[in-house]
C-alpha cells in the first residue's frame, strides 16, 4: 500500500508537538478523548434535528480499552466518525481542525450548548509521544463505509477501506517500548489510565468506559460447615471511570452542604471542612462557573518555598491546568477550587492560554468575591473567621507589607489586631468605629505578648486616660502599622511616643525643671552606662514605673531586634535612650547614693538599664553581672 507522505511544514510541526508542545506525556490520553467527546457532541448535537440518528444522550459513550499483550490501548466512542475526505483532510494535515469548523458553524445557534475545545487539530498526535504506531478505524454518520488510517510518525500515513458496524471512531495506539528513562507500559495498567482520565476528563459530559478488575467474596455454599472460610474471586467488568457532571455545573439550589464539602475532602485532600464555600455562576460576555474553598488551616508546605497556589482551570470539563496562578493573586494563594469556563483562550497544547484577557477578568471577578466572602465571615461568622486569621492571617500581613503597600487599601480591612478594648481581637473598622473624634491618634505598643503589652509601664498613662490600644505581639506588626500610617485620617501611634498624650504647658515646665535640677545624676547615669545608651533623661510617659527603654529616630528598639532576628544585610540600630521616673521611690534612692557613695550609685544605674532591658524584652548583656547586682542588695 503506498504511504502517503505529510506536508513539509506539516512534518515539522508533528516533530516539534511531539517533543516540545507537552509537558507530561500522560496528557496523550486526555487529548484523545477530548477528540472523542467532540465526535460525540456533534452526533448529538445532530441527533436534535435528525430522528434517522436513533441515539439519545443517555446512549453515547467513550470507550478506552488495554490490550496487555499486544501492547496497545485503543479509544472508541461512538460519535459522527468520519468519511474518507474528512478523515484525510483532519489526520492528514496537522493543524486542520474539523472541530474548529464545526464550532465555527454552530456558535450563532440556541439550540444546544456544544462546547468543542479541540480547535487546533494537534491534539491526536500527542499519541505519537507514547505510540510508535497509530491506527484510526472509523465509518462516518450517514454512510456504510469505514477506512483504517495509520501511521507511525512524521514518514506518512496510509489509508484503506476498512470494516466498522457501526458510525464511530476507534483509535489504537501501539505503545512504544520501554527504555532506561521511560516506563511506556505504565500506560496498559488499567488503574494508571483510570488516575488519568479521572485527573483530566472527569468532567466529560459522556460516560467513559474502561473494563476493570476487582475482588469480591464468593457467595457461601449453602452447605458450608461452621468452620467455613471466606473465598474471594476476581472479576473483570465494564466501569464508567468519570463522574461526567461536575458539582460546579449544578444549580447552587441542588447541592447540599455535605456535596459542597465532600467534593472539597477528596479533592483537595483535606481531613478538616472549609470555612468559606463560593458557588459561582458568571454569564454574560464572559461565561465560566467556579467552586472555591477557603481552608480551615494551612498546607503543611504552605509558608514554604516549595508551595505552588492557583486553581484547577477547565475548559468544557477537561483540565488545562492542574494550578494556574493567574487566576488568583498571591494573596489569596491559600484559596482552593475549580475555574470552568468555555470561553478561556488555548494554545495549541491547551496547557497554557493563548492571551490572558479572559483570565484577567475572571481574576478580577474572584478576587472581588474571595474579599467579599472573607468580610462576611469575620463580620457574621467571628470565631470562624479568627480561625481563618490564625492559619492565614500572616500571609495577609506580609502582604500589605510587600510592594511598599501597593495592597494596603485592598487588604486593610481583613486585618485583626489584639486590643485593650476587652482584651480581644478587633479589625481595624471596629476600632474606628469607638474612636472619639476628639482622639488624634491611632495607639499602639509593642510587645510579645497581649499579657506584657498590657503592664508596659509605657502604656500605662494612655490605658489611664481611657484610650483603646492595639497590642502588636508579633514580630512584623510594627513594620505592618508603619506601612499602614493611618486610619481614615488618624496616624498610628506608639505609645511611647511623647506625642502619645497632650502634655500642658506646666507639666512640660516641670519635667525641663527636673531635667535641669538631676542634670548631674542624669550625667553619672550616662557616663556609668557608656555607649550602651544614647542618652538618660527624666520620662514625660512614665506613671508609677520607675524606668523604660525608648528609642529616638525612626527606628525602634523592636525593628532593631527585628533586623538582628532575620539577619539583614544592612541591619538598623535604634537610639536607645534610658528614661527614669522623678517622682518615683526608686529615683530618690539613685540620688541618695549619687550623693553619698558613687559606687553604688553607679550598681544602681546598673540595674535599672538591666531592669529596662527585661522590661523591653531584650536580652541581658550579662546574666551573671545582674544576679550580682540583685545579691548585693541583700546584704
Amino acid at each position: 500500500m503506498k504511504k502517503k507522505q505529510f506536508k513539509a511544514e506539516s512534518k515539522r510541526l508533528m516533530d516539534l508537538m511531539i517533543n516540545s508542545i507537552y509537558t507530561h506525556k500522560e496528557i496523550f490520553l486526555r487529548e484523545i478523548i477530548s477528540n472523542a467527546s467532540d465526535a460525540v457532541d456533534k452526533l448529538a448535537y445532530r441527533a436534535l434535528t435528525d430522528e434517522g440518528v436513533g441515539l439519545g444522550r443517555e446512549d453515547f459513550e467513550i470507550l478506552v480499552k488495554v490490550d496487555e499483550a499486544a501492547r496497545t490501548i485503543t479509544v472508541s466512542d461512538n460519535g459522527i466518525g468520519m468519511d474518507k475526505e474528512s478523515l484525510e483532510q483532519n489526520l492528514g494535515t496537522i493543524a486542520k481542525s474539523g472541530s474548529y469548523q464545526f464550532k465555527q458553524e454552530t456558535e450563532a445557534t440556541d439550540e444546544a450548548e456544544v462546547d468543542i475545545i479541540g480547535q487546533f487539530g494537534v491534539g491526536f498526535y500527542s499519541a505519537f509521544m507514547v505510540a510508535d504506531k497509530v491506527t484510526v478505524i472509523t465509518r462516518a454518520y450517514g454512510t456504510d463505509e469505514a477506512w483504517r488510517w495509520e501511521s507511525e510518525g512524521v514518514e506518512g500515513y496510509t489509508m484503506e477501506p476498512a470494516h466498522r458496524d457501526a458510525p464511530g471512531t476507534d483509535v489504537i495506539m501501539s505503545l512504544k517500548t520501554d527504555g532506561e528513562e521511560e516506563d511506556y507500559s505504565q500506560y496498559l495498567r488499567p488503574h494508571t489510565l483510570s488516575q488519568l482520565i479521572r485527573k483530566y476528563s472527569d468532567y466529560i459530559r459522556y460516560p467513559i468506559k474502561m473494563e476493570m478488575e476487582s475482588r469480591r467474596m464468593k457467595e457461601k455454599p449453602e452447605d458450608a460447615g461452621e468452620d467455613y472460610q471466606p473465598e474471594y474471586e476476581t472479576i473483570r467488568e465494564i466501569k464508567t471511570i468519570n463522574s461526567m457532571v461536575p458539582l460546579w455545573q449544578r444549580p447552587r439550589s441542588q447541592v447540599t452542604p455535605e456535596e459542597y464539602h465532600s467534593f472539597y475532602r477528596e479533592k483537595f485532600m483535606d481531613w478538616e471542612e472549609p470555612l468559606v464555600v463560593s458557588h459561582i455562576a458568571a454569564e454574560g460576555n464572559l461565561e465560566y462557573k467556579a467552586l472555591v474553598y477557603v481552608p480551615s488551616h494551612a498546607p503543611m508546605d504552605y509558608y514554604t518555598a516549595d508551595y505552588k497556589h492557583g486553581l484547577q482551570l477547565y475548559s468544557s470539563g477537561v483540565m488545562i491546568m492542574e494550578r494556574c496562578e493567574a487566576l488568583l493573586p498571591d494573596y489569596f494563594g491559600f484559596v482552593r477550587g475549580v475555574v470552568d469556563s468555555p470561553d478561556v483562550s488555548l494554545n495549541i497544547s491547551r496547557e497554557m492560554l493563548q492571551h490572558d484577557r479572559q483570565l484577567k477578568v475572571i481574576a478580577g471577578n474572584l478576587e472581588k468575591k474571595i474579599k467579599n466572602e472573607l468580610v462576611r465571615l469575620m463580620k457574621d461568622e467571628r470565631e470562624k473567621y479568627e480561625k481563618f486569621w490564625e492559619a492565614f492571617g500572616i500571609q495577609l500581613k506580609y502582604s500589605v507589607m510587600g510592594g511598599y503597600g501597593a495592597n494596603k487599601d485592598k487588604l486593610s480591612d481583613l486585618l485583626l489586631f489584639w486590643s485593650s478594648h476587652e482584651n480581644k481581637l478587633t479589625s481595624l473598622a471596629e476600632y474606628r468605629e469607638r474612636l472619639p473624634e476628639s482622639q488624634q491618634f491611632v495607639y499602639y505598643v509593642v510587645a510579645d505578648s497581649v499579657e506584657r503589652a498590657a503592664s508596659l509601664p509605657q502604656a500605662e498613662r494612655v490605658l489611664k486616660a481611657g484610650f483603646e490600644v492595639l497590642y502588636l505581639t508579633a514580630e512584623e506588626d510594627e513594620f505592618l502599622i508603619q506601612t499602614l500610617g493611618e486610619l481614615e485620617g488618624k496616624r498610628f501611634l506608639s505609645v511611647s511616643s511623647e506625642e502619645a498624650l497632650p502634655v500642658t504647658e506646666e507639666e512640660k515646665a516641670k519635667v525641663e525643671q527636673a531635667q535641669q535640677e538631676h542634670k548631674a545624676v542624669l550625667d553619672f547615669v550616662k557616663d556609668t552606662l557608656g555607649d550602651k545608651v544614647s542618652a538618660v533623661r527624666i520620662s514625660k510617659i512614665l506613671q508609677s514605673g520607675a524606668v523604660c527603654l525608648v528609642a529616638d529616630g525612626p527606628v525602634s528598639i523592636e525593628m532593631e531586634q527585628y533586623f538582628k532576628k532575620i539577619n539583614a544585610p544592612m541591619p538598623m540600630t535604634a537610639n536607645r535612650v534610658l528614661e527614669l521616673n522623678a517622682a518615683s521611690s526608686v529615683f530618690a534612692a539613685l540620688r541618695r547614693a549619687y550623693e553619698s557613695d558613687r559606687d553604688k550609685a553607679a550598681q544602681y544605674a546598673e540595674l535599672l538599664y538591666n531592669q529596662a532591658l527585661l522590661i523591653a524584652d531584650l536580652p541581658l548583656e550579662n546574666p551573671v553581672r545582674y544576679t550580682e547586682l540583685v545579691c548585693s542588695l541583700m546584704q
